[in-house]
């Protein structure tokens, strides 16, 4: 029997993230896998009133992509995975390697 997929079990998601999910009424694996992690970006900034660091967002890429698919390449469920794919998307240089090139 297989065990249900819970939010804290997802990679890249500690304290800090299930706490945005609570503000934003995102209670199961379930209930994320049917978000869109720019929505819930732009909702969480609206709800704090804070601008909030961009790579919230990249985690909320990382926690989408594995609550839609539980077989997920390993290195798709990091956020810095997502932070490296937006940062390509938006044209900047990624050289020197790393999980935090800015």
């Amino acid at each position: 029997m297989r065990r249900e997929r819970r939010l804290k079990d997802l990679i890249s998601v500690g304290p800090a993230m299930l706490r945005d999910f609570e503000m934003l009424g995102i209670r199961s694996v379930e209930d994320l896998a049917k978000q869109d992690a720019k929505k819930m970006y732009g909702k969480l900034e609206k709800l704090t009133g804070q601008h909030q660091d961009i790579c919230v967002l990249d985690t909320f890429e990382a926690a989408v992509a594995q609550a839609r698919n539980p077989r997920l390449a390993a290195e798709k469920c990091e956020w810095w995975w997502w932070s490296r794919r937006r940062k390509r998307a938006e044209g900047k240089n990624l050289s020197g390697g790393g999980g935090n090139a800015n």
